[in-house]
Order: C-alpha cells, then sequence, then structure tokens
C-alpha cells in the first residue's frame, strides 16, 4: 500500500474559526462553526464525515465557490472573504483545481478540448492549449482516447480526464470531492492511486473530502467533520 509521503510544512492553507450558516423558514441552521485548521504545502489531507455533515459546503468555501457566514479563509496568499466576484473567478482559475464526485465533462466536446478549457478561458492560444492537454491526458494515461467526447469514455476515463483538467493550469491546491464515488471498487482503486500519483509526482496540495476510509488511511492527514465540529484523527485508526 502507498503512503505519501510526507510533505513540506509550510502553510498553503489556513482557515480560521469558519462558521457557515443557513436559512431555513424563520429558524438558522448551523452547518458548522469554530472550523480552525491548516493544511501544509504538498500535504494530502482527507476530511471524512457522513453525508450531510458539511464536506461538499467547505470544500466550497475553500475555492471561493461560496462564502462563509463567519470566520476567514487564507489560500494561497489571497483572503478568500475580501476577494470580489471578479477577482475570486481569477482566484479559482489562477489557484485551484476541482474534482467532483461527477466529472461535469462538456458533453459535446472532446476529452482533449475539454482538458484544455482552463487555459483557453484564460486565453490561451489554441495551439498552446492543445499541447498542454495532450501532455495531460499522457499523465493520465488517455493520450489515446484524446478525440472522444464524454459520452464515448466509461465512468473512470471521464474522471481521469476531469483530474487532467483540473490539473492543466498548475494549481497551487487541489480540491476533490468524492472523487470516486460514483465509480465501482476497481475503478475507485485505480483513480485514487492516479491521484496519490500525481500528488507525489507535481508535489501537489491536495484536499479530498471522501466516504472511503481506506483512501483517507493513506492520506498523511484526516480531519473528521462531525456535528459542526473538525477533529483531527490518525489515520491509522481508521478501520480498514
Amino acid at each position: 500500500m502507498h503512503l505519501i509521503q510526507q510533505a513540506d510544512k509550510d502553510p498553503l492553507l489556513r482557515v480560521e474559526e469558519l462558521k457557515k450558516v443557513f436559512r431555513s423558514g424563520d429558524r438558522d441552521l448551523v452547518l458548522f462553526e469554530n472550523l480552525s485548521f491548516h493544511v501544509s504545502k504538498g500535504e494530502m489531507v482527507a476530511v471524512v464525515g457522513q453525508s450531510g455533515a458539511g464536506k461538499s459546503t467547505l470544500l466550497h468555501i475553500l475555492g471561493a465557490l461560496d462564502s462563509a457566514s463567519a470566520g476567514n479563509v487564507y489560500c494561497a496568499h489571497s483572503q478568500l472573504n475580501a476577494l470580489s466576484d471578479d477577482d475570486a473567478s481569477e482566484f479559482r482559475n489562477r489557484e485551484i483545481g476541482y474534482v467532483w464526485q461527477f466529472h461535469y465533462l462538456l458533453p459535446e466536446f472532446t476529452a482533449q478540448e475539454n482538458v484544455a478549457m482552463p487555459l483557453l478561458i484564460r486565453g490561451q492560444a489554441w495551439p498552446d492549449a492543445q499541447g498542454e492537454a495532450s501532455r495531460w491526458l499522457r499523465e493520465v494515461g488517455l493520450e489515446k482516447r484524446a478525440h472522444h467526447r464524454s459520452g464515448e469514455l466509461s465512468g473512470g476515463e471521464q474522471q481521469r480526464v476531469a483530474l487532467a483538467r483540473a490539473l492543466i493550469t498548475k494549481p497551487q491546491i487541489l480540491l476533490a470531492d468524492e472523487p470516486t464515488g460514483d465509480l465501482d471498487g476497481h475503478t475507485a482503486e485505480a483513480v485514487f492511486t492516479l491521484i496519490s500519483r500525481l500528488h507525489h509526482d507535481h508535489q501537489l496540495t491536495s484536499l479530498i473530502a471522501t466516504h472511503n476510509l481506506g483512501f483517507a488511511r493513506r492520506c498523511h492527514r484526516v480531519m473528521r467533520l462531525e456535528q459542526g465540529r473538525m477533529q483531527e484523527v490518525r489515520p491509522e485508526s481508521l478501520p480498514v
């Protein structure tokens, strides 16, 4: 079993007293509060917890896709709650790579075009973006599927394309929300192993929300989100 090599200690992500409240009728529902933690550069950190605990919402806040009700998030030298909408959009494209449970590939485009899309949004010329997309498809073992549309790919292949798309911009941090949740056991293992290899080879910093405790055990650190609170647990303490 491959355990990710220990990371550097430079904090890349810092969360201070984070709180998220949803309004339901005439009541406030507190999803979580007083969350404080950091992720160091090079770490691979798992976030575990029951469905509905707030893992996805937390990742949305950390990736500047949602805002907290209170508290601060500092990521890649930016204070996220101080960003304007335009600055948040630029931050997401420049600093964050996202992988979700559902791949969100654009069905009318090929795998290569989907992977190139973040660079095209930046204004990069197609020949350069195409070359980078081809390189990343080789990284995930799909160079022979470059000209297939998403509907022609298996679930595991779709998720590998999504991973290549997330990393083509060389983000500061990878946020993965249940990246193997829709996959069968064999395919899920292959995708997680790929994420682990890319994390190591490209010196990524990764935060992964997962129900799979076996995968969580293979990360540097594990944080459990439960009843609105975050608690760090030893990876080896998780059941196999």
